[in-house]
């Protein structure tokens, strides 16, 4: 009998085709997201860098800062998630943060210069009891003159209304990877799980944060995959998240051969041509990253990153430090 991955692999792959035979108009080809990943480095970058200067301006970089909410005990099983109650990682798992911590944080943030807070909690999905308390947090967060954006994980019919009333402005749910490598990282929930959840978020007419990981073992196709999805879809997410895989000791990822760090530099600049008018984050992965990488992300179209120094559990570099490059660099932030 097939494994369970195997399984969740064979049914997201089935999915995956009958759901762009019937209803995707591609806009990108995966033949055609091949060859930018196989153009010569330089050449990939002024591409990217001459479609990001046409749609924003290139010496700006977007700041969120992102809290976790509600830590540890998720029931998924996520390769490579720390906060997987199936793992055993040092990440213990905790009850959710009452609202005077989470705008204590969220006024920090907007001290050091974050224009958006995010707020994420380890859940399957929310319960109405945690809905309930998340949507208090989200309007504390906006008297506060900031952006909100939250990640709780599937949303059931009418939960993104609900969101969006209390003043919700952004909700992240990656894909993580391509359909055909996905049952190989996650079985507790399918592709179509996660679509469900950000057609929900769309038609609640909030702004979509989706992306994915690299460096989670996929091949460049894994990544073509990615790309391939988050492009064609009918309205591209305003905020495309780029991680690139942080090891942590207990988690089924834990291992992997690094990915080369100009091939996440790659995986940017085609994120940037293929969503020119998106905000691509330079997300979880860049604690990994020297000066030079970093600076070549924002010139191959990274315009937007997690500020502050810690992201939900794994570390991040602290603010002075980006301050430091955004003044070597010339870059301002808004």
């Amino acid at each position: 009998m097939p494994s369970k991955k195997n399984q969740a692999q064979v049914k997201n792959v089935e999915f995956y085709k009958s759901f762009h035979q019937s209803n995707v108009k591609e806009r990108w080809s995966k033949q055609a997201i091949e060859k930018l990943f196989d153009l010569p480095f330089n050449d990939l970058l002024f591409q990217a860098h001459t479609i990001h200067r046409q749609n924003f301006d290139a010496n700006t970089v977007q700041l969120s800062t992102l809290l976790s909410i509600k830590t540890g005990g998720c029931s998924e099983d996520c390769g490579y998630c720390p906060q997987s109650a199936r793992y055993s990682t040092e990440v213990e798992n905790t009850p959710i943060l009452n609202i005077d911590e989470v705008i204590k944080s969220a006024q920090s943030a907007k001290a050091a210069g974050a224009t958006r807070f995010c707020m994420g909690a380890a859940w399957r999905g929310p319960k109405q009891r945690d809905l309930d308390l998340v949507k208090q947090m989200v309007r504390e967060v906006k008297a506060l003159g900031l952006e909100a954006c939250a990640t709780l994980g599937m949303l059931k019919e009418g939960q993104a209304e609900e969101l969006k009333e209390a003043g919700l402005d952004y909700y992240n749910h990656n894909l993580d990877t391509s359909p055909e490598y996905y049952g190989d990282v996650i079985s507790t929930r399918t592709y179509k799980d996660r679509l469900d959840t950000l057609d929900r978020v769309r038609a609640a007419d909030i702004h979509v944060c989706c992306g994915g990981i690299v460096g989670m073992g996929e091949s460049r196709s894994g990544r073509v995959g990615l790309i391939h999805q988050l492009a064609n879809m009918e309205h591209p997410p305003e905020s495309v998240p780029i991680n690139l895989l942080t090891q942590v000791e207990g988690t089924p990822l834990m291992g992997t051969e690094e990915l080369d760090h100009f091939e996440f530099v790659r995986t940017i600049a085609i994120a940037r041509i293929t969503m020119p008018q998106s905000f691509v984050r330079l997300s979880a992965g860049r604690e990994s990253m020297d000066d030079g990488i970093q600076s070549l992300a924002f010139f191959a179209g990274a315009n937007s990153i997690f500020y502050g120094e810690e992201l939900l559990t794994t570390g991040n570099p602290n603010t002075e430090k980006d301050q430091s490059l955004f003044k070597r660099l010339g870059i301002k932030s808004n």
